[in-house]
């Protein structure tokens, strides 16, 4: 079965004096949504790199979870997908004569890990990814629930930042990057300046930061950490290849810096409620996904209190509370 979407410019909808005005079109984002997908095919993107695309799409999954084969011979899955049999027996089907070393998780989002243990018992190989994390984990709004969320989920081998996956014929070192999931990790192929960026960096939208699931201050430090970094290619779980990193993470700072000072413009003007912020930010967008709007409001307000920028009447850092600059 194949879609193909058309592509789409996205840009701020939000405009609040010359200033805002110039970061907005600083943080426009251009993302590429003209993909052509044959589901259940596997489809070499990258030299020794392999794509699977789930038949799961969604408003957050896009076309579907994208898994990766990594490796020749002796490979390693990347992002096993949801618990979907005829997606697992695909990459059972591409992989079949070689040998299923590792499957690595990004994150335990179940659109990412439900497949593990199932592709497990189809090919064998170690699960690893980076394991419970002790924190609180879901988010209440529909989609981002418990039925999305894995907060128990347990691979064979834990992962740490800094640590090493290696494979016959190729290593994926491991990054830690929090901020979407307090869990999720990044692959990068050692000496290929490619990195797999599950759903931390993507090429079809902007990534959900919703709490406490999500954290806005770690996922901007993770940004950041990538930006260090001189990689040539993005591999995101959702959406196509991303063939110009440095600039689409710094176009991922820009935009959040953006919504971040038009959410203070928001509290200059008196509107120091989430519903009020959302109805004046995110007026146009579908029902369904106020509540994700709202929590991602919500994560910049926390990050700005974090900072002393805002403070909160009521219940800090909580849907309902009253928010305001600090004196």
């Amino acid at each position: 079965m194949k879609l193909r979407p058309s592509s789409a410019k996205i840009a701020p909808a939000f405009d609040q004096g010359p200033q805002l005005a110039e970061m907005a079109m600083s943080a426009e984002l251009a993302f590429n949504r003209n993909e052509d997908v044959d589901y259940g095919v596997a489809v070499e993107i990258a030299p020794g790199v392999r794509r699977i695309v789930a038949n799961n799409p969604g408003p957050y999954t896009f076309l579907g979870t994208n898994s990766y084969i990594v490796g020749k011979g002796e490979v390693a899955v990347i992002d096993p997908g949801p618990a979907d049999e005829r997606h697992l027996t695909a990459i059972a089907a591409a992989i079949r004569g070689e040998r299923l070393a590792y499957i690595l998780v990004t994150h335990s989002h179940r659109d990412h890990c439900d497949g593990a243990r199932g592709l497990q018992a189809l090919c064998g190989g170690k699960i690893a990814s980076f394991g419970p994390t002790k924190t609180e984990r879901g988010a209440s709004t529909p989609g981002l629930t418990f039925d999305f969320i894995d907060p128990a989920f347990t691979p064979d081998i834990a992962l740490r930042d800094g640590e090493a996956i290696k494979v016959r014929g190729f290593a994926l070192d491991v990054l830690h990057m929090p901020g979407h999931a307090p869990d999720h990790l990044c692959f990068a192929l050692v000496g290929k300046r490619t990195v797999f960026t599950g759903d931390h960096v993507m090429g079809w939208n902007t990534t959900v930061v919703a709490p406490p699931e999500g954290n806005m201050a770690l996922f901007m430090a993770s940004l950041e950490r990538l930006m260090q970094r001189h990689d040539k290619l993005f591999l995101p779980a959702h959406g196509g290849r991303i063939q110009t990193p440095q600039r689409v993470v710094k176009a991922y700072i820009m935009h959040r810096k953006w919504r971040e000072q038009t959410i203070l413009a928001c509290l200059d003007e008196g509107i120091g409620t989430i519903p009020a912020i959302v109805a004046r930010l995110y007026g146009g967008i579908d029902a369904g996904l106020k509540g994700a709007a709202a929590l991602s409001v919500l994560a910049h307000l926390e990050y700005l209190m974090e900072r002393e920028l805002v403070a909160a009447s009521g219940s800090a850092a909580a849907l309902d509370a009253s928010y305001r600059r600090s004196s």
